[in-house]
C-alpha cells in the first residue's frame, strides 16, 4: 500500500499513441496519475471528460494529467478520439503497474464480487514523491477536487 510521502513506483508503459511513457519524464512537474476501470464506460467517460474540460487549468499549476487502465492501446486510442481527450492514456494489460499503485482489487457489482481496476488517483510531486492519494473517486467532480487541492 502506498502512502503520502512515499516515493512513487517507477513505470514505463505504452500510451494510446504508441509511445512509451515513464514516470521520469515528469520530473519537475506535478503528475496527476488517475486509474480508471474501463474505456468508454459511463463513469470512466465522465471522469475523462471532466479532466478534458479542466485540461487548460493544469499547466499553470505545473501539473500534467495521465489516465491508466488495463485496456489495450487500440481501445485507448478509440476512447481518446471519441472524447477528444488531450492527455496520455496508458495501457497496463499485465496489471503490474496498477497493482504497484494499489489500484487493483475486489469490486462489488450487485451480488457479484470480481477483481479489477479501482478508481484511484495519485498526485505525485516534482521529485516523484506521493503528495496525495484519492480513493473512491466521484468521476464527475474529481478534476475539480484535484484542482482545488493543487491551488492550496
Amino acid at each position: 500500500m502506498l502512502h503520502e510521502g512515499d516515493k512513487a513506483p517507477l513505470f514505463t508503459l505504452p500510451s494510446d499513441d504508441g509511445t512509451l511513457v515513464s514516470l521520469s519524464e515528469f520530473t519537475g512537474k506535478k503528475l496527476i496519475l488517475y486509474f480508471y476501470p474501463k474505456d468508454d464506460t459511463p463513469g470512466c467517460s465522465r471522469e475523462a471528460c471532466a479532466f478534458r474540460d479542466a485540461h487548460e487549468d493544469f499547466p499553470p499549476l505545473n501539473a500534467v494529467v495521465i489516465g491508466v487502465s488495463a485496456d489495450d492501446i487500440e481501445t485507448h486510442r478509440k476512447f481518446r478520439e471519441k472524447y477528444d481527450i488531450p492527455f496520455y492514456l496508458l495501457s497496463d494489460t499485465s496489471h503490474e503497474m496498477i497493482k504497484k499503485y494499489g489500484a487493483w482489487g475486489e469490486k462489488k457489482s450487485g451480488d457479484k464480487i470480481n477483481e479489477g481496476v479501482l478508481r484511484t488517483t495519485y498526485i505525485i510531486d516534482e521529485e516523484g514523491i506521493i503528495l496525495r492519494h484519492f480513493s473512491k473517486v466521484v468521476p464527475e467532480n474529481h478534476a475539480e477536487e484535484i484542482l482545488d487541492y493543487l491551488r492550496k
